[in-house]
């Protein structure tokens, strides 16, 4: 193909993309739509999907309430989390103990890590804390057993 040709190859190619992506709109996953829902034994905590399917080997993106004053007790994942905490302070700790004098409050805007098969706990110490966790599935919880 000659000079010009792969010039309006080009041209056509950048065009039909752009014309695509002008007809192409955000559709937002807005809070009060987000179907939350209750994990047995978890009082004051609720879950939602947000992104992606964390049973498959594909990013996700889950969504968490705590209630004021709900615990997540010590547990741990097989893949690495990082958490950014949306609404209030989220008090975390690590290890295989809920132990209170040794969380760290994670406010809103603030982010933590759980490594990959590190016991770890959460608790909604002074109020509302909401909180969203992306990682790469397959994931689960696997809680410790006191």
């Amino acid at each position: 193909m000659n000079k010009l040709g792969t010039t309006w190859a080009i041209v056509l190619i950048l065009g039909s993309t752009s014309t695509l992506a002008r007809d192409l709109a955000p559709v937002p996953l807005l809070p009060d739509h987000i179907p939350f829902v209750s994990p047995p034994g978890l009082s004051g905590v609720q879950v939602a999907q947000i992104l992606g399917d964390p049973n498959q080997p594909t990013p996700y993106l889950v969504r968490v309430k705590l209630a004021a004053g709900a615990r997540i007790p010590p547990h741990t994942h097989p893949d690495a989390r990082s958490s950014t905490v949306l609404v209030g302070t989220l008090y975390v700790g690590f290890g295989e103990t809920f132990t209170e004098s040794r969380v760290v409050a994670i406010p809103t805007g603030g982010v933590y890590v759980a490594p990959a098969g590190i016991p770890h706990y959460l608790w909604a110490k002074d109020g509302e804390a909401i909180y969203q966790e992306a990682g790469t599935g397959p994931t689960g919880v696997t809680f410790v057993k006191p």
